[in-house]
């Protein structure tokens, strides 16, 4: 027994060994293979990530959507008819090029994002009635459900929209805990539906239509969870005098709607304001990174810049170094963002520096010759005045 207790843990570490070996070896071969068009999958991934494919895909499922909406009318339909096979067409053509653009850029990581499987399913439901029409015919009874289906296209919009994602985020994370609220609201029904269906559902007269069993009685309870026609409910018990009716109903209410519905609706409220305060962080993080991104572009070519000002310099003996600041400066566009890290130690800074502190010295200069002018006005003011005073001392004489 020992033995083939051994020889069992031997074949299992060997045919595990086996198992690990494999996939190591498939994955330094996945690893070692590398594409020869690394151009062509950078150009159809600018092309995915560019602003004017986004507006293009956004504008088709919207258009796509009006289409549908008019073809719900038959006489529209029947008027319209080549015109809406012709847009059924580019628009199933478009969405399956965008599949295919996806998948030729990344196609292992493209399977790892929820909203790429969200456009998969969403092409693979465009193509269902299609194919019931070549196997089943045009008269198969489930057909109407498969191009009813045929709504959900317009989910495609969610991965173009970042304020969507952050709600269906945030749906996403109240899923545990909204889950919890509504076994807890599904247990709290089931103790008030039993305990509806023995006291008004069991006696002669009895409320069957409501009460008669525990379906009907979960359907009831959900009436008045929802204070949905409450009242003629309880007018209904209230003709068969029932005495315990009405404190059944106000309980149940206050329970339902009033703790748990609310519960529901606060779970909801907290989950989205996370969602959108990570989601302003993400932005801030993203403005950041452009700025960063920007800065390091500047600076780039500034160093170049400088670097051919100084090799210039060396290889040029009669331009002096004013002459290469100018040059450099006529280089400079103005509409760069300004770098501050180090801004005291940039050429720009140190130029418009130095020409501030020449119009300073300039207005000073100009200052210090106005105040001359008015000290010699007033000298001369001064000298008139003792003059004026003899005249007119003298004229008072002669009076």
């Amino acid at each position: 027994m020992s033995q083939h207790f051994y020889h069992q843990n031997h074949t299992r570490v060997i045919s595990s060994s086996l198992f690990e070996n494999v996939s190591l070896l498939f994955y330094e071969t996945l690893w070692k293979f590398q594409r020869k068009d690394t151009q062509c999958q950078a150009f159809v991934k600018r092309v995915i990530m560019s602003r004017l494919f986004k507006i293009i895909m956004i504008s088709t499922v919207s258009t796509n959507a009006f289409f549908m909406v008019l073809w719900t009318d038959y006489k529209t339909r029947y008027n319209l008819f080549r015109l809406f096979e012709v847009s059924e067409l580019i628009f199933v053509s478009i969405y399956s090029s965008e599949f295919c653009m996806k998948l030729y850029v990344d196609p292992i990581n493209y399977w790892k994002d929820g909203y790429n499987l969200l456009d998969v399913t969403i092409v693979i439901i465009i193509f269902i009635p299609y194919s019931l029409r070549k196997i089943k015919g045009k008269h198969y009874p489930y057909l109407n459900i498969a191009d009813g289906v045929q709504s959900l296209r317009i989910l495609k919009l969610i991965p173009y929209s970042r304020g969507i994602r952050t709600l269906v985020s945030a749906m996403r994370q109240t899923a545990c805990t909204v889950a919890s609220v509504l076994v807890l609201l599904f247990v709290l029904m089931y103790v008030f539906a039993v305990l509806g269906f023995c006291l008004f559902g069991v006696p002669e007269s009895a409320d069957l239509n409501n009460w008669g069993n525990l379906a009907l009685a979960f359907f009831t309870l959900f009436s008045l969870a929802t204070v949905d026609g409450w009242t003629d409910l309880q007018q209904q018990l209230d003709a068969r005098n029932f005495t315990l009716s009405r404190s059944f109903t106000i309980i149940f209410i206050l329970l339902a709607s009033f703790v748990f519905l609310s519960m529901f609706v606060g779970v909801m409220i907290i989950h989205t304001e996370d969602s959108v305060k990570k989601f302003e962080r993400e932005l801030m993080l993203e403005r950041h990174m452009t700025l960063m991104e920007e800065k390091h572009v500047i600076l780039k070519r500034q160093q170049e810049e400088i670097s051919k000002l100084m090799q210039t310099q060396k290889n040029v003996d009669d331009k002096s170094f004013t002459e290469l600041v100018e040059k450099f400066k006529k280089t400079l566009r103005h509409t760069d963002p300004m770098v501050l890290d180090d801004f005291g130690t940039s050429l720009p800074f140190i130029d418009v520096y130095l020409s501030t502190l020449d119009n300073q010295d300039a207005t000073i200069y100009k200052l210090q010759e106005l105040y001359y002018e008015i000290v010699h006005v007033l000298s001369l003011m001064l000298e008139d005045l003792p003059q004026k005073k003899q005249s007119q001392s003298l004229e008072k004489v002669e009076k």
